[in-house]
């Protein structure tokens, strides 16, 4: 049977996909459908096809899932962030865990992982979470001035200021920003013409210290905010206000933060908190979204290490230090690794400030730094703790890991395919997986965050 696109179909939602999409097949024709649950009969309208598989939209939910509920947010199906919300929690964790599981599986080839694996470690509360909101600005086709979030895989602009996922101290910020820029006529960002003020309002909130920063992306500086003192007076009627400024970014970039800051109110950065180690963050700082889950992933992490006092451990692409300064507290030395300059700069200030003195970092590329004080310095490792990106690790960080020879690779990741690849590489070169957990740190979303401890293989052993 050929599918053309606008076409409607029923079908029968049987299975789940890498990004939370629900699947439905046809005739052996499977359909992607956003906000469909394992279980839905539904009816669908065909938005694009390929040769074996397409995607579809939900036009009406015929029979509706026992997995299925309402979603808290009236804008969850437009906005491109809460993709599970219309799944019931333990089933979001249960369809993680599994994502994990099938990737060490099929892309890892590891067999009966699930022995190895651990339950997942889910949240208490899966709403109010984050730490760090970025929010777009600019109109609605009736020319009012909006913020809120992108429609997935678009720059739509979802008119939306309460965000279940966000801490909710970010509406009362968002309502004065809007209400400043409507009164002074500042123009918003447009992303065609390159015209316009106001890119993004980004917000960074200390969960444990309750201290707040504000920060306007901007396409110009902070001179051609008129009355900025008015914004100034606002903002800080809203209490932990600590900080506020002006990112400059005038590039023709879907990247948000420009380089360049400049301060307004207050210190140019906010303190907060994982577990009992105090860290500095700054506009452009990477630092965890889900400081309460981020405490657990870190915890597991120590346990996987098992660190008596007396190991030297790597910690590699290491921002501004977090895991580094959780396992300093229990190492003989840690060495730090991270390729962004100003990371480094936090990390070496967030050592001083938590009293860590055992704690070095360097600046580079991970699989630059690494061979190079193992070749050249002799340095050696007893434990290496991986932190990459999505893409996951370089192949000549991998293969010098191997040539260091730890006795323990702890591995955090935030993308289970490239973990699973990684994984696989450690297999074929003389380690085995021996514990696997994975957190959600991302509730309402498809990502997950897993820890793996890795061992050499007993060359004796059967």
């Amino acid at each position: 049977m050929e599918f053309k696109k606008n076409q409607i179909v029923e079908l029968y939602i049987d299975d789940i996909g890498n990004e939370g999409e629900g699947i439905g097949h046809i005739d052996g024709y499977a359909l992607f459908l956003k906000d469909a649950v394992i279980g839905d009969k539904v009816r669908a309208k065909i938005i694009k096809t390929k040769k074996n598989y397409g995607f579809a939209r939900v036009e009406e939910v015929i029979e509706a899932s026992k997995d299925r509920v309402s979603p808290r947010c009236s804008k969850a199906r437009q906005c491109g962030g809460c993709t599970l919300q219309h799944l019931a929690y333990e089933k979001q964790l249960e369809y993680k865990f599994n994502k994990v599981k099938n990737c060490l599986e099929r892309i890892g080839g590891l067999e009966n992982i699930e022995e190895k694996m651990e339950p997942i470690l889910g949240m208490e509360e899966p709403f109010y979470y984050r730490n760090k909101a970025q929010f777009p600005v600019g109109y609605d086709k009736e020319g009012n001035l909006i913020t809120g979030f992108y429609a997935g895989r678009t720059h739509h602009i979802i008119d939306c200021t309460h965000c279940m996922i966000q801490h909710p101290v970010n509406e009362q910020i968002l309502l004065k920003v809007l209400d400043y820029m409507k009164k002074n006529n500042i123009t918003a960002y447009d992303e065609k013409t390159h015209k316009g003020l106001v890119r993004h309002i980004v917000t960074r909130v200390g969960f444990k210290t309750g201290e707040i920063m504000v920060c306007l992306v901007v396409n110009g500086s902070k001179k051609n905010l008129r009355n900025l003192e008015m914004l100034v007076d606002s903002l800080t009627e809203v209490e932990g206000m600590t900080s506020i400024c002006v990112n400059i970014n005038k590039e023709k970039t879907n990247r948000i933060l420009g380089s360049k800051i400049e301060e307004v109110y207050g210190k140019p950065y906010i303190y907060d908190y994982i577990g009992n180690v105090k860290y500095q963050i700054g506009p452009l700082s990477f630092f965890q979204v889900n400081p309460t889950q981020t405490k657990v992933l870190y915890e597991k992490a120590m346990e996987y290490a098992d660190l008596k006092g007396e190991e030297t451990v790597w910690d590699l692409y290491c921002g501004i230090g977090t895991i580094s300064l959780f396992l300093a507290q229990r190492a003989k030395k840690v060495c730090g690794v991270e390729i962004i300059p100003a990371a480094i700069e936090d990390a070496r200030e967030n050592a001083k400030r938590n009293g860590l003195d055992n704690v070095e970092f360097f600046v580079g590329k991970a699989e630059e730094v690494l061979p190079e004080q193992y070749e050249k310095n002799h340095i050696k490792a007893d434990v290496i703790v991986v932190d990459p990106p999505r893409k996951g690790c370089d192949e000549l960080c991998l293969e010098t890991i191997v040539k260091m020879a730890p006795e323990k690779v702890v591995y955090v990741s935030c993308d289970s395919s490239t973990l699973a690849r990684d994984v696989k590489y450690f297999g074929e070169n003389g380690y085995a997986v021996k514990r696997v957990r994975t957190v959600d740190m991302f509730g309402m979303s498809g990502h997950v965050e897993t820890v793996a401890l890795l061992t050499k293989k007993c060359l004796h052993c059967n």
